[in-house]
């Protein structure tokens, strides 16, 4: 079986797709359908169903992924070894974070993890959900719900709470709430609610009681802008409006309370550069871990 026929073929499963394959290795769509077919021939075996919108793994297909992803671990887990990449770890690791978690904390810890470890690359994309560990998509994923199911290793990374701010310029001009019932009387800002990936994400409704929101967007750095820009009240992570002077707490005592957890491939999970920056990030977040808590509320 040829391995190079074999790495195309994980990477049509995982993308669902021939084109977004060929863009991840770097070939032509046509290049990408040849070995495919050389692979399926070599196999007398269909391993895919090709239709319109993309395509599905067949029986065979699903068996081949499984022994094609254990062989790649083996490749990936002996170069790591060869390279000694445990004494120095180096290499690209892509960590999939929520929008907000990854602009206004991770992003900033980077400069320390590169310093720590400058031949690592570092990939970080706004990606909330564990599939893309299960496709391989990235290396290390925060989310905010445990998987229930998968090859994964999960750990608790923290809690985090959420409050309702808004810009000292907006208060002036609107006033201040002083009651859950005077919202009405406000423009509020929240999610998309047929877009939100989790039952997470009901902390908007949660902290206005349900009171409709009248702009809403489907990122969570989008409404803090819209907030910093006085459209009116919204949720804003406390580890965030820590760093915005211009945001003022309404309804202090009034919080959310969510979880991130860390997750990781339990086949990749031992290479070298994805352990230094895993352990890291666990260092990191255990350091500063009363910023994601807002203390001075009352339960």
């Amino acid at each position: 079986m040829d391995w190079n026929n074999l790495r195309v073929f994980l990477a049509v499963a995982r993308a669902g797709q021939f084109l977004s394959a060929a863009r991840h290795l770097k070939l032509d769509h046509a290049t990408v359908g040849r070995r495919i077919t050389a692979l399926e021939r070599s196999l007398h075996a269909r391993l895919l169903d090709r239709r319109t919108t993309g395509v599905l793994l067949t029986e065979d297909g699903q068996r081949l992924l499984a022994a094609a992803e254990r062989i790649e671990t083996e490749v990936l887990q002996a170069s790591a070894a060869l390279s000694n990449t445990d004494v120095q770890p180096s290499g690209n690791v892509r960590i999939g974070a929520p929008d907000g978690l990854s602009t206004y904390y991770v992003a900033g810890l980077c400069a320390d993890l590169l310093e720590r470890h400058p031949a690592i690359t570092v990939q970080l994309v706004p990606t909330p959900q564990a599939i893309a560990i299960s496709r391989r998509e990235v290396d290390i994923a925060i989310v905010l719900e445990k998987p229930e199911a998968g090859r994964f290793v999960t750990q608790k990374l923290t809690d985090y709470s959420l409050g309702i701010f808004a810009t000292r310029a907006y208060i002036d001009r609107r006033g201040i709430p002083l009651r859950p019932g005077d919202l009405k009387h406000h423009r509020l800002v929240g999610y998309v609610e047929e877009l939100a990936y989790s039952p997470a994400l009901n902390y908007v409704r949660e902290l206005f009681e349900g009171t409709p929101t009248s702009f809403q967007c489907a990122s969570a750095v989008g409404q803090l802008e819209a907030v910093r820009a006085g459209l009116g009240l919204g949720v804003v992570h406390h580890f965030v409006a820590r760093s915005h002077d211009d945001l003022v707490p309404i309804f202090p005592e009034r919080r959310a309370v969510r979880s991130y957890w860390i997750v990781e491939h339990e086949d990749t999970r031992g290479l070298g550069r994805i352990r230094a920056v895993h352990d890291f990030l666990l260092r990191s977040v255990e350091r500063d871990r009363v910023l994601f808590i807002n203390h001075d509320t009352v339960e």
